[in-house]
């Protein structure tokens, strides 16, 4: 009884995150793509039937806490791994102990490896063949892209399940929850919130269930039993906790934003800066790389090629050195990208013809560069008067491209910087040619 009491009180000194995290599938919130009560992998859990799965998401998606209700309803024993912390001879432990519960009780294990995307292959050769014989039940838990960084065997054997950033309005329910729940939450301060402050602390999460609880109890703590949660509180409370997390293992969202920011503004100083204090306060470099990835297309493109390129060579580079010495490629591309000239264009083109696309869905393609390999199809006129680029002395034919409504339209509009130049030369040239042709 008394260790049953202090199991409590240890509970209620937890973060709130943490004593909030859910009991059962009806607690659980979000994820109704994969949990409706139709949905076959909510029949899966409830008749302990899932098997090997990798949980691929954002952070705060509730990828942890799903893989411990999966063990609940499936009556196994739960084992985490840390990718990071652990080793193969741990690994290996965990294996013995599962064949023996087994022979024992016939009761199964479940090894959860969080950030499985951190497995080096020693670690992935020596669980494959215990996901093979069915001596442990793998459920991973990953934010990167599981086909990049999961060998294909171990693949082959898991189900990859998606799971999606929280929507504001669930976000909401969440801190509803958390202010309600006398036992857990903060239910028993009698506490209220406006709706502006809830729907600034739910839209400051970006999806994340965990930070906005841990925003919502810093919250709590500047105000009185029975208080309000003011939008002022509120904006001061997440401005407190961007702070305090900074030595956290967190995703600091503020601080992605001002790196992304300070790369696009051709700032090296800034950039580098916060890159390192991300890194100092425990963020993935992963993370870094996939933020300077995007931002080599989206706001250098093909103002300078090589960003791209560059941007993959060092995340490659990376992998192959490790912390700390793959710190410094990441440095160089930060350096590289913040250099580079900046261009939009590539964005601004893809946003044009996907919204051209949208509003011209029905449009045919033109008959002369439709394929024709049947007779039926060229007497229809499929191909016809399509000219070969490569019969031309300058390896350019004028011919329309774009359906009959869109004829004339232009996406993409070359940037005034870098090789963006050489590009528009070109474009005007083929311009010139097709005016010329008509």
């Amino acid at each position: 009884m008394a260790e049953g009491l202090f199991a409590r009180q240890a509970n209620l000194t937890a973060p709130l995150a943490a004593r909030m995290r859910p009991r059962t599938l009806e607690e659980y919130i979000g994820q109704a793509h994969l949990l409706g009560a139709d949905k076959p992998l909510r029949r899966a859990i409830e008749e302990g039937r899932t098997g090997s799965v990798i949980l691929w998401g954002p952070p705060g998606t509730g990828k942890t806490t799903l893989a411990r209700l999966i063990a609940q309803r499936s009556q196994s024993r739960f084992e985490p791994f840390s990718a990071v912390s652990e080793g193969v001879p741990r690994m290996r432990q965990i294996f013995d102990a599962a064949r023996e519960h087994r022979q024992l009780g016939g009761k199964s294990t479940i090894l959860f490896v969080d950030e499985i995307h951190r497995l080096n292959k020693g670690q992935q050769d020596a669980l494959l063949p215990a996901v093979e014989d069915g001596t442990v039940i793998l459920i991973g838990a990953t934010t990167e892209n599981p086909s990049f960084e999961v060998n294909g065997a171990l693949l082959s054997r898991s189900r990859v399940l998606v799971l999606k950033s929280l929507s504001d309005a669930e976000i909401g329910e969440v801190l509803h929850s958390a202010l309600r729940d006398t036992e857990r939450g903060l239910g028993a301060r009698s506490l209220m919130i406006a709706p502006d402050a809830l729907e600034f602390l739910a839209r400051s999460a970006d999806g994340d269930a965990r930070r906005s609880l841990v925003a919502l109890e810093a919250a709590g703590h500047m105000v009185e039993q029975g208080g309000c949660i003011t939008l002022e509180v509120a904006r001061e409370a997440l401005q407190l906790r961007v702070q305090k997390s900074d030595k956290s293992g967190d995703v600091h969202y503020d601080q992605l934003s001002a790196f992304h920011k300070s790369l696009r503004g051709s700032d090296p100083d800034g950039a580098l800066y916060w890159a390192a204090r991300l890194i100092e306060g425990g963020e993935d470099p992963m993370v870094l790389f996939r933020r300077a990835t995007a931002m080599a297309s989206e706001d250098i493109g093909l103002a300078d090629p090589q960003a791209l390129q560059q941007a993959v060579a060092a995340r490659e580079a990376y992998h192959m050195l490790g912390a700390p010495e793959g710190y410094l490629p990441l440095a160089q591309l930060i350096i590289y990208l913040a250099t580079a000239p900046k261009s939009n264009r590539v964005k601004a083109a893809l946003d044009a013809a996907l919204q051209a696309a949208r509003s011209s869905a029905g449009a045919p393609v033109p008959l002369h560069i439709r394929n024709a390999p049947t007779k039926l199809m060229k007497e229809l006129g499929h191909g016809e008067g399509y000219r070969y680029a490569h019969d031309s002395a300058t390896g350019y034919s004028a011919q329309e491209y774009l359906p009959d409504e869109l004829r004339g339209q232009r996406f993409y509009e070359p940037g005034a910087f870098g090789f963006e130049k050489e590009i528009a030369k070109r474009l005007e040239w083929w311009a010139k040619q097709k005016s010329s042709d008509a």
